[in-house]
C-alpha cells in the first residue's frame, strides 16, 4: 500500500479477531503515516457517559446518541471529535481527514476552539474517548494476517444513530462474501 493509503478508510474487524477491544468494531482511520504509524477511532462503541458531563460546551453540536464513544484503548482519558463539514467550506477548528475523497468532508475538530466557531459549519458531530493506534507497519501486518477488512467508508458511518448496527451494515453493503460475514453469529458455538 502506498503512503497514507488507509487514511479515510474503514478497517472492519473480521470474525477471527479475538481481541475484546476490537471485536466486531468498525474503525475509521484518521491518520496513516508510514514513519509514525496509524491512528483511528472505533465508530460503534457508545459509552453511557453523556457528552455534557465531559465536554459541556459541545453538547448542542452532538449527533445522537449524545454520549461519548469509546474511540479505542489508547489514551482513554483524552478526547477527540469528528465532524461532517457543511457545504464546501472548511470551518475554523476543523481539519479534513487525509485520503479518501468520499470521506473528505469528515474531519477532526479542535476541541480547544470555541464551539461557536464550528456551529454553522458542521452538520454532524461526535466525541470519542481514546483512540486505536498502531506502530509503523503493525496494522498492515494485522491486515495481512486476516484480522481486518479494509473497506471504503461513507461519511454517515461516523455519525450513525444506531452504532450497534454499523458492523453488519458496512459488511452487507459490500455484497458477495462479505455480506454473508455480516450474518456470522456473535458466538459461533451457538450456530
Amino acid at each position: 500500500m502506498e503512503d497514507g493509503a488507509l487514511g479515510g478508510r474503514l478497517v472492519v474487524a473480521t470474525p477471527l479477531l479475538g481481541d475484546p477491544n476490537f471485536r466486531r468494531t468498525v474503525i475509521l482511520i484518521v491518520e496513516d503515516e508510514p514513519a509514525e504509524g496509524t491512528l483511528g477511532v472505533v465508530l460503534n462503541r457508545p459509552t453511557e457517559v453523556p457528552v455534557g458531563q465531559v465536554l459541556e460546551p459541545w453538547t448542542e453540536l452532538v449527533t445522537g446518541p449524545s454520549v461519548v464513544f469509546k474511540g479505542g484503548p489508547v489514551s482513554p482519558n483524552s478526547a477527540l471529535a469528528l465532524a461532517l463539514a457543511r457545504g464546501e467550506n472548511e470551518p475554523l477548528g476543523w481539519r479534513s481527514l487525509d485520503g479518501s475523497s468520499v470521506m473528505s468532508r469528515v474531519g477532526l475538530v479542535d476541541l480547544e476552539a470555541p464551539p461557536e466557531l464550528l456551529a454553522d459549519g458542521v452538520t454532524s458531530f461526535r466525541v470519542f474517548a481514546g483512540y486505536a493506534g498502531w506502530g509503523p507497519g503493525q496494522l498492515r501486518a494485522e491486515i495481512d494476517e486476516g484480522a481486518w477488512y479494509v473497506l471504503p467508508g461513507e461519511p454517515a458511518d461516523a455519525f450513525v444513530t444506531e452504532p450497534e448496527r454499523l458492523w453488519p451494515a458496512v459488511l452487507r453493503r459490500q455484497g458477495g462474501g462479505l455480506a454473508l460475514v455480516a450474518t456470522y453469529p456473535d458466538d459461533p458455538v451457538l450456530n
